[in-house]
């Protein structure tokens, strides 16, 4: 039985604030998505059309709730809100599914370290992509995308995923070690990688007890990761018997000392958390990114043959270097409307270390939040016409203007430490490619997005063909 002190008045009062704190404590938390089924939640729709459902997330408010299994995460769906969680490192710390899987993987890395070691970690990693070392890069990336290319035959239909792939990765390890990686170990490595890729995103969304059972899946990856830190481990060691600069990232990263701090250098294992880093977040990505941009320039052949006009003018046959970038205005813009349209990593995740407002909404401690480039992308209030490729969105004035809506590298302190690297490969590949070749879809192939860790194009096939003014 309720006993009131004050008289009928004073319960009515008490009555009416306790409602109205219940309906304000609801308001506050955030709606869940429909279509969630019991026991597995959203698991299906994130396996089955993972984009799409990301897509129809902001129909639920600023912040929709998600559940895998007996999991749940906070999805932001608002670029102010989400533009708070990345500026925020210290209250929204890496962590979340996704950073569980790479931290399996690449350890504590500058990617994936806590919010308390970044601080050093970016210190030490930050002078291996300085722009003083990226003409060095670049003529390793030309020479590169030249051997590749150069390798098609007039006719050609090629697998522009895999052949990206070559590129990107092969500029990779030749930027990283110089070329030291022997032929059946970079075979064994790439073979590895892939592996990797395709199990850390089923394995992100999977209840953890799937993850646990022996099944074929589990078994090649960690095998795969196993082989990687060891390939990996075994160059470092390599390398510190013999030391020496050789303009590589591995010569920076050994050779870095925190001038901040202790002046001491990263440890053997720190080392080879960063060289894994490098070739989880930067060769699949670029090579995806290329991918998606030759299949959009061959499908807007208007947008194709200014290209081209734009290539012969600026190169004149010549392989492009960095000093042409400047001039590859319209290049330049093809590659950051493909970063629009596909983000290479299209969903990251964040912890809350503390009971945090976001918004309207209260979150307690070690909440999971979501973060999605895509999703942000794809909002038609941020982009008009957001599914049409259209360069010149990105030309002079007609930039979009909202904060925090385009973050294909992220953003805040924790934004990619190799975001200039990759854009000049992907530019310079462009340039390369379409500079000398044709390359035209197969109808019967139309690509689809496949969202595992990146955005690949699956079954992007495209017939290669010598253009005229390379005959």
């Amino acid at each position: 039985m309720i006993r009131f002190s004050n008289g009928p008045g004073a319960s009515l009062s008490c009555l009416v604030k306790l409602h109205l704190e219940k309906v304000m404590e609801i308001a506050t938390k955030p709606l869940t998505a429909p279509g969630a089924l019991p026991v597995f939640g959203h698991v299906l729709p994130l396996l089955r059309d993972p984009l799409a459902f990301l897509a129809s997330l902001p129909a639920s408010g600023d912040l929709a709730r998600i559940r895998i299994g007996p999991f749940s995460a906070v999805v932001v769906c608002d670029p102010e809100l989400t533009r708070q969680v990345l500026r925020d490192d210290a209250s929204f710390d890496k962590g979340g599914p996704l950073f569980d899987r790479a931290r399996e993987i690449a350890g504590g890395g500058v990617a994936t370290c806590p919010h308390g070691q970044h601080r050093r970690q970016r210190s030490l990693v930050q002078p291996a992509f300085h722009h003083d070392r990226i003409p060095g890069y670049a003529q390793t990336m030309t020479a590169q995308i030249a051997a590749v290319a150069g390798s098609w035959r007039d006719g050609q239909v090629l697998d522009i995923p895999a052949e990206t792939l070559k590129i990107t990765m092969g500029a990779g390890v030749e930027t990283m070690f110089s070329g030291e990686l022997p032929p059946t170990a970079l075979r064994e490595t790439l073979d590895d990688l892939a592996t990797v890729f395709a199990g850390m995103y089923r394995r992100a969304i999977m209840p953890p007890a799937f993850n646990r059972l022996p099944t074929p899946a589990n078994r090649r990856y960690h095998q795969a990761r196993t082989r990687l830190r060891h390939t990996i481990d075994a160059l470092i060691a390599e390398r510190r018997a013999h030391p020496a600069d050789r303009g590589d990232l591995l010569s920076a990263l050994l050779t870095a000392r925190d001038v901040d701090g202790d002046g001491g250098g990263l440890a053997e294992a720190e080392i080879s958390d960063q060289v894994i880093t490098f070739f989880l977040g930067g060769p699949e990505s670029t090579a995806n990114a290329l991918a998606w941009a030759l299949h959009l320039v061959a499908q807007h052949p208007h947008v194709e043959e200014r290209l081209y006009a734009e290539l012969d003018s600026v190169l004149a046959g010549a392989l492009p270097t960095l000093d042409h970038l400047p001039r590859l205005a319209l290049t330049g813009r093809i590659i950051t409307e493909t970063l629009r349209l596909y983000p290479p990593l299209w969903m990251l995740t964040r912890v809350t270390t503390a009971p945090v407002q976001l918004g309207d909404h209260r979150l307690p401690a070690n909440t999971t939040l979501v973060y999605s480039p895509y999703l942000l992308h794809h909002r038609g209030d941020l982009f008009e016409d957001p599914e049409r490729f259209d360069p010149e969105r990105w030309d002079g004035d007609h930039r979009p203007s909202r904060r925090g809506a385009f973050i294909p590298f992220g953003s805040g302190p924790r934004r990619c430490v190799g975001d200039q690297f990759g854009i000049t490969m992907a530019t310079l590949s462009l340039a390369a490619i379409t500079a000398r070749w044709r390359l035209q879809s197969l109808p019967s192939h139309p690509p689809r997005p496949t969202a595992a860790l990146t955005l690949r194009p699956r079954g992007l096939q495209m017939r290669a063909t010598v253009r005229a003014t390379h005959t």
